[in-house]
């Protein structure tokens, strides 16, 4: 049945709006009427799933989290034996959001329609990717939409879990960087002119560290905004370039060659690529399919080629472990389970495997490097201020020896 969304106003005149269910708006309009209700406005709800550019300026309804939640929430409602369609009523009903109300009652009624919960998800594509529905047409076919929903939660939150780490790693680095930037950007540019105008009617010549600052701050005061000018601008231009697919997979191709965070983002998109493949072919879904939405989930462009290069081989015959072997910016460990899991007929199991073991190495390496930079950071800090303020005490402490 399906899903309008009202406006009205009750016998007070006061407006209220909602979502009703109906076969069509007349008797939506007449529902209202039999609650006292005096119909301004009764529309059906849709998703605009073509109008690309509605999309892009329209705020995602589930936010990665969100969207791991409402997962598992199905997955326990369809596994307990309840019905689809009355487990989308009890999760709209449960919404507290309105857009989100809005989107699972668009979903039930595409479902009272007719439609494969699949195909009802892919109306909705900013919500849920190819792998989402992907995972979720294999467990439809297979009949156990229920244990599948469970592991597709699983891998959101897992994913998730791995991101919100990394990010919480470098997060106070970067934090400390930022602070860092500007302490010394305010005394450079206003605390150290005014100190060194104390000294400026002396005909004694100043330390060299002093004139040095001095330098230092007369360019900033004077040069300052053409510099951050320039910063924001070529910025802005790599942002733009980057929008050029072949420039991106140079860019991303170089990002994986820093000795650092190339590693980490390496291991991080191997990992994602690991268990997205794992848990499509877990789901039933078959290799070519589950390789091309894998491939997709990948966020750096010389990975995602390397993939999609995979792709082409196994389609053509090869196995999946030579493929990913040949592919040196994938780490040697996920050929190496690949190759296990062909030879023991357990593909799915061996991938998670690679999967975790990757995960686990991306979040070591993050905490080692956040371990080492704060207080290499803070040190560096330190040691910059120091040298700030003995620029401008030594001038102090020469102009007493003057004195004497």
């Amino acid at each position: 049945m399906p899903a309008y969304r009202f406006e009205a106003l009750d016998a007070a005149g006061k407006s209220q709006s909602g979502l009703l269910e109906a076969d069509n708006a007349k008797a939506a309009r007449m529902q209202l009427r039999a609650r006292e209700l005096v119909p301004l406005a009764v529309t059906p709800v849709t998703m605009a799933a073509n109008d690309d550019t509605a999309a892009r300026f329209t705020r995602r309804v589930f936010s990665a989290l969100g969207l791991a939640v409402w997962t598992r929430q199905l997955a326990g409602l369809v596994g307990s034996g309840l019905p689809l369609e009355r487990a989308l009523t009890a999760l709209a009903d449960e919404a507290e959001n309105p857009r989100q109300r809005e989107l699972v009652a668009h979903l039930k009624s595409e479902v009272n329609a007719g439609s494969a919960f699949a195909r009802a998800l892919a109306t909705a594509p900013r919500e849920f990717d190819d792998v989402y529905r992907a995972v979720v047409a294999a467990g439809e076919q297979s009949g156990a939409l229920g244990p599948v929903l469970e592991r597709l939660a699983d891998d959101l939150e897992q994913r998730q879990a791995l991101r919100a780490k990394v990010v919480g790693a470098m997060l106070y680095p970067a934090i400390v960087s930022l602070v860092a930037l500007v302490i010394v950007t305010i005394l450079v540019t206003f605390v150290v002119p005014q100190v060194a105008g104390v000294f400026s009617s002396s005909k004694r010549a100043l330390p060299l560290l002093t004139v040095m600052l001095l330098a230092v701050s007369g360019f900033v005061r004077q040069w300052g905004w053409a510099v951050a000018l320039l910063l924001g601008a070529g910025f802005t231009a790599l942002v733009m370039a980057r929008r050029n697919e072949a420039f991106r997979e140079r860019t991303d191709a170089a990002l994986l060659r820093l000795p650092l965070l190339g590693r980490l983002a390496r291991g991080y998109n191997a990992a994602r690529f690991g268990g997205t493949l794992a848990m499509l072919a877990g789901a039933g879904v078959p290799i070519l399919k589950a390789l091309q939405a894998a491939a997709e989930t990948l966020g750096n462009r010389a990975m995602r080629a390397d993939a999609l290069d995979a792709l082409v081989q196994v389609r053509e015959g090869a196995p999946l472990a030579s493929a990913l072997a040949g592919k040196k910016r994938f780490p040697g460990l996920l050929a190496m389970f690949a190759r296990l899991g062909e030879q023991t007929g357990q593909l799915p199991e061996m991938l998670l495997r690679a999967s975790t073991q990757m995960s686990a190495e991306v979040q070591r390496r993050a905490m080692a490097a956040a371990t080492i930079l704060e207080p290499l950071l803070i040190v560096t800090m330190g040691g910059v201020v120091m040298l700030i303020m003995l620029a401008v005490l030594m001038p102090i402490i020469q102009l007493n020896t003057w004195v004497r």
